[in-house]
């Protein structure tokens, strides 16, 4: 196995197998997603052309994840919208604003874990409220990170420095986060019916 800060290298081949050269064995999807929630770091390349195709690869695992375990982990509204950004002038906000929002989720997670750990021995209303409290913070943080990153990039979102010739724009983008909004209330609501 290969230490966490160094990072391995899988080679794909033309008939699909991937080779992990730090074992010496050949490995399956399944293996590099114990690697990766092992947080062993690994890179795959295709055995040919020596191409760097992790991500794609990583993708792959998703999809197989998701269709051997019948759970999605990303709702087709969140996959309508990704596709949606392709090609739009805010592409290139949605890789920096992901990775960061996924970094503060797991943040919160293992603080979360953290403070269940520590209420062992207390009520079951005690964890339900303070769980909840929990989710709620992190939904707000998560809301004020992606207002950050699209006021750097559109002046025209409340909070920026908005010009006054822009009327549609600022129409547009209220429509935007109210609907933004309207799915952070949607996630509180079945936070609390979970709570319930």
């Amino acid at each position: 196995m290969a230490k966490k800060s160094d990072s391995t290298i899988i080679k794909k081949y033309a008939n699909r197998r991937l080779y992990n050269t730090g074992t010496s064995s050949y490995v399956t999807l399944e293996d590099l997603a114990t690697m990766v929630k092992n947080d062993e770091q690994f890179t795959v390349q295709d055995a040919k052309s020596g191409e760097d195709i992790t991500h794609s690869v990583l993708t792959q695992i998703i999809f197989e994840q998701e269709a051997k375990t019948g759970q999605t982990m990303l709702p087709v509204s969140v996959l309508r919208q990704l596709i949606s950004f392709y090609g739009d002038q805010m592409q290139m906000v949605v890789p920096s604003y992901l990775e960061h929002s996924m970094a503060a989720f797991a943040n919160e997670q293992a603080q979360m874990r953290e403070q269940i750990t520590s209420m062992v021995g207390k009520s079951p209303i005690d964890v339900i409220a303070s769980s909840q409290e929990m989710m709620k913070e992190q939904t707000q943080r998560n809301m004020e990170i992606y207002q950050k990153a699209m006021r750097m990039f559109n002046p025209f979102i409340p909070g920026g420095d908005e010009p006054e010739s822009a009327p549609e724009a600022k129409a547009e983008n209220s429509d935007d986060l109210k609907s933004m909004k309207d799915q952070i209330a949607e996630m509180q609501r079945k936070l609390d019916q979970m709570g319930n």
